[in-house]
């Protein structure tokens, strides 16, 4: 075969190969792109995407290692040449990135590259904004590129693609933006999402709050999650990260890499890693680097406060407080706090979550059972939220527990300093905690306080303000700072 033939063969198998793979189609119309073995595993999940098999997709990764480039600007053009009846949305924290993001799109399927996998896809001469652009008759796809917060109106989509939807740390860190984005996802994006369209969310983390954490807290089951830390993870590091991700245990690291690796060495050596993590701290690297946010360490509780035994007192007086909530799968939630007070204050188990209230009822019959059986007398008490809807909900327990002990106690003051009292105990290292797989959860609440998650730490002062009943000091006969009159005296002088 002559050298020409050779030639127009490899020609022929390269197109055939990036028509069919994504990480084939952007080494094909960028020659000059190199592909680390993330990008490939990337591309792989996106080729997942276009056969309609993955229909949510997260992507977790480090700033700066080309994630952007590869799901923001070279899939929607691959998607349009696959798929090109199926319009695509494009968003990001701003307009301008969003533009800059589909003028890329655009230029690719202008290219002479692209119209040699695919000749009979191109733009319309007549509708090439960079905010909308339009595919060359008969084909009916398109793009539409929006800044988070802007409108999407009159337009729907097959695939919707969020590239970042906080611009940095500052925005993520404010309640009101986050509760902006999601009110945005919620009410505009999502019901743009044609059905059975495809969603891919691409962003660094930045809060535990942000919109990555709000969707899998309430829909993590339905989601395909990719977290890519920027240093691989032992294994017992990255199911505890996971565990507080809310992700699936027991999962290996995805590239399959020593712990330590670098994940795109030829960007970013180890030693270039290490480097920024200590230029950015712990909290910052952990976010954006490592896929993990976390509240950052409050003022309330130290880590080093609370020593794990491995069992509480065989004698002791228990309560079992819960702090109550109503949501299933999102929300707040449901934590019921047991503790024993027999010279110091043991923390013996917490039972913790998302539930419907038919369920959350379940649970607490279930585990008021449970005490029962170990403990034998275990007293219960149920926080009462202000208004007739949380005096129903404490009376619907108060039934549901029928034959237990069971008491309400109405919600009153600031819950910080109905804190304080199990706080200062804790620092004086007179509170411990039975060893359980609940500890870390519990640990990483408290010390986050008066960020995060607050409900464990709700049921916790609770609870130990219904076991630490202050003891009167008796002297001469009566209590000090106390006088009650007998019958037939009066008050001495």
């Amino acid at each position: 075969m002559a050298i020409s033939d050779q030639e127009a063969a490899r020609e022929l198998y390269s197109r055939r190969q990036a028509r069919a793979q994504f990480i084939d189609f952007t080494t094909y119309t960028d020659p000059i792109y190199r592909a680390e073995p993330f990008h490939e595993l990337i591309a792989s999940h996106l080729d997942l995407v276009v056969a309609g098999e993955i229909t949510r997709l997260m992507i977790f990764a480090p700033p700066q290692h080309g994630k952007s480039r590869l799901v923001s600007e070279g899939f929607p053009a691959y998607w349009l040449g696959k798929r090109p009846d199926e319009p695509v949305i494009i968003a990001s924290y701003g307009a301008d990135l969003a533009y800059a993001k589909s003028r890329q799109a655009r230029t690719l399927v202008e290219s002479a590259d692209y119209l040699n996998l695919f000749p009979t896809v191109g733009t319309h001469e007549d509708s090439r904004a960079v905010n909308r652009w339009m595919l060359n008759p008969p084909n009916r796809g398109s793009l539409l590129a929006v800044g988070v917060g802007g409108p999407v109106t009159g337009h729907g989509a097959m695939l919707g693609v969020i590239d970042d939807p906080f611009e940095n740390w500052k925005q993520a860190q404010s309640p009101t933006i986050r509760d902006t984005v999601w009110e945005w996802y919620r009410t505009t994006f999502r019901t743009r999402i044609w059905e059975g369209g495809i969603i891919v969310l691409i962003m660094t983390r930045w809060h535990e709050d942000d919109l990555a954490g709000r969707i899998l807290q309430q829909q993590g089951d339905q989601w395909t999650v990719l977290r890519l830390p920027a240093i691989a993870e032992t294994q017992e590091q990255r199911d505890q990260n996971n565990k507080y991700l809310g992700l699936p245990l027991g999962e290996a690291d995805p590239l399959g890499r020593a712990p330590g690796e670098p994940l795109a060495p030829n960007l970013y050596s180890i030693n270039a890693l290490v480097e920024l993590r200590t230029d950015v701290g712990s909290a910052a690297w952990a976010s954006e680097y490592q896929g993990v946010p976390r509240a950052p360490e409050g003022n309330q509780f130290k880590r080093d406060w609370f020593e794990i035994v491995e069992a509480g007192p065989a004698v002791a007086q228990r309560v079992r407080y819960w702090d109550k909530a109503g949501t299933e799968g999102g929300g707040a939630y449901t934590a019921g706090v047991l503790m024993a007070k027999a010279g110091h204050y043991f923390v013996e188990d917490v039972v913790r979550g998302q539930w419907s209230s038919l369920q959350r009822e379940r649970i607490i019959r279930q585990t008021a059972e449970l005490d029962r059986q170990r403990y034998g007398h275990v007293v219960n008490w149920v926080e009462q939220e202000p208004g007739s809807g949380g005096k129903e909900s404490a009376e619907n327990t108060i039934r549901n527990l029928a034959g237990f002990v069971i008491k309400a106690e109405p919600v009153t003051g600031n819950k910080d300093v109905r804190l304080q009292p199990f706080a200062a105990q804790a620092e004086a290292l007179n509170v411990k905690l039975v060893r359980g797989p609940w500890n870390s959860d519990y640990i990483e609440e408290l010390i986050a306080l008066p960020n995060g998650y607050r409900d464990q730490s709700d049921a916790s002062g609770g609870a130990f303000n219904k076991l630490h009943v202050p003891v009167q000091t008796v002297s001469h006969g009566r209590a000090k700072g106390v006088w009650k009159k007998p019958k037939g005296r009066s008050r001495p002088s």
